[in-house]
């Protein structure tokens, strides 16, 4: 009991400076989360206030059940573009019912240990990951940019200055709060003609209201959310384990992934009972925490509750908020996440690596689905390692010394589904001379292994050679022995341990 107090008590705060930095961290996330939860509120089809209370119980949620302390959770685009058709075809309680069944989903995936799948993600597709976020980010931004007079120009730069230059004054509080609050106070003050938050969509008023999905409760309905729900519990745990890999890496912490997993599941079903969108992880959201010093769950914690603050006192204050205040912390964000690192590395780093690294950043940029990057970088990491270990084995034959003498095969390293036509093509027609095939230092992976090793002991059979196979190692013997056709010599004759 008192390790779990101590444990508590150390993801929550360890000082008073530790919870000032997390609870201003908290503010600067909040403020950075209403035109994102907005915008995705307008991906899906939804009133502004789907995404924007979805945010808050998210986060409010995840402080509580999620695995990785310091991590942002709430609505986020790539959720958001899954359930359009949803929406479009069947209406808002639709995707209140799908979020609910999309957390029981990932609460299932948590149980079943689906976060142990990260162990297949290179490091080349995580960096690819970051790298088209990154990308991603400051092309969200663009929108902003453009038709617009010089006065924003103007703003984003001076926000940008801020942001690079309060640090070298104090660091007791984050340079991007600053930014904002300053930025807001100029363009009020003057009256400047610039976009303002109340310009993404009208702010909800009130307090979120607890509701189940008004549905009817039949197999018909759960075959039309299924799909839907299975996608965005895919999508949701794919970000979400990426980003808390991103964030281990930057507090250079560790974290718990099942019950990360585990708590995304909670904190969408909380979002969908108080009419919020599914949603999961938020790397640059994440990254402005970490960047304003939030480490523990007091700053997700305070990023949802000032949130919901903001939303139900604050509401026609936030709405005045210059626009371009906002798109210059987002801009620092693209630059603090993009490994700058991996340019030079192209060169340095084996070629396979960078490729999959650059194919990862290049569909998800054209896509804009992190999903489909992620899942393009894999598959090719997977190729590639397989290419890889497949020539990690040798057959090398020494001729007979007598008439007497058996012709010797000596095969080292794995052999598997990939190595078997390089394996077979090894073995040539003895014409009848006695064949021993020594194979002490491979290794036999699979059936495929073992069928290879098959065809080539009846091929050198049917050309007249007595084939002896010596020097399995346990594993092998225990493959070939349950499903292999020829007679296991090579065990009578003793297995190798290794």
């Amino acid at each position: 009991m008192n390790n779990f107090v101590s444990r508590s008590r150390f993801e929550w705060f360890n000082s008073v400076a530790e919870a000032r930095r997390d609870v201003l961290a908290g503010i600067v996330v909040a403020l950075a989360l209403i035109p994102e939860a907005i915008g995705f509120s307008i991906i899906s089809g939804v009133d502004p206030r789907v995404g924007l209370y979805a945010s808050v119980a998210i986060a409010i949620v995840i402080a509580f059940l999620g695995g990785r302390p310091g991590m942002i959770s709430a609505a986020t685009a790539a959720v958001a573009v899954v359930v359009t058709p949803l929406v479009r075809d069947h209406g808002v309680e639709y995707l209140f019912a799908a979020t609910i069944l999309m957390g029981l989903i990932q609460i299932v995936a948590g149980v079943l240990r689906l976060d142990l799948l990260m162990q297949f993600v290179s490091r080349s597709v995580i960096t690819g990951f970051v790298n088209a976020l990154a990308i991603l980010i400051f092309m969200a931004q663009l929108p902003q940019l453009t038709g617009v007079t010089w006065h924003t120009y103007a703003m984003v730069a001076a926000g940008l200055a801020i942001i690079y230059l309060f640090p070298r004054l104090t660091t007791a509080v984050p340079s991007p709060l600053v930014a904002i609050l300053v930025l807001a106070a100029v363009s009020i003050g003057f009256g400047l003609p610039v976009n303002t938050v109340s310009d993404m969509g009208q702010l909800p008023e009130g307090l979120p209201s607890f509701a189940l999905p008004n549905i009817p409760l039949t197999l018909e309905t759960l075959w039309i959310i299924l799909p839907y729900s299975l996608t965005m519990a895919a999508v949701g745990l794919l970000e979400s384990m990426m980003t808390a890999q991103i964030v281990d890496d930057m507090t250079d912490t560790d974290s718990d992934k099942q019950r990360e997993c585990m708590g995304q599941g909670g904190a969408n079903i909380a979002a969908a009972l108080v009419g919020g969108m599914g949603g999961c992880a938020m790397i640059g959201q994440s990254v402005i925490n970490v960047t304003s010093g939030g480490r523990k769950r007091l700053s997700t914690f305070v990023a949802g509750a000032f949130l919901l603050f903001l939303l139900a006192v604050l509401g026609p204050i936030v709405g005045r908020i210059p626009m371009p205040a906002l798109v210059a912390v987002m801009i620092m964000v693209s630059i603090g996440t993009f490994s700058w690192n991996s340019i030079p590395n192209l060169r340095r780093h084996p070629p396979t690596s960078s490729i999959v690294m650059l194919v990862t950043v290049a569909v998800v940029v054209v896509t804009h689905d992190l999903a489909q990057g992620v899942l393009a970088g894999v598959l090719l990491s997977g190729i590639f390692f397989t290419g890889k270990v497949r020539r990690m084995f040798t057959v090398e034959r020494l001729d007979a010394t007598s008439g007497a003498s058996p012709v010797l095969y000596r095969v080292s390293g794995e052999i598997f589904f990939a190595s078997v036509d390089r394996f077979t093509r090894a073995f040539v027609p003895e014409n009848g001379q006695r064949v021993v095939i020594d194979v002490s230092s491979a290794h036999f992976w699979d059936i495929s292994g073992v069928g290879a090793l098959d065809k080539i002991v009846a091929r050198l059979r049917r050309d007249g050679s007595e084939v002896e196979v010596i020097g399995y190692n346990r594993a092998s013997a225990d493959l070939i022995d349950r499903f292999a056709l020829h007679d296991k010599t090579g065990v009578e004759l003793g297995v190798v341990p290794h």
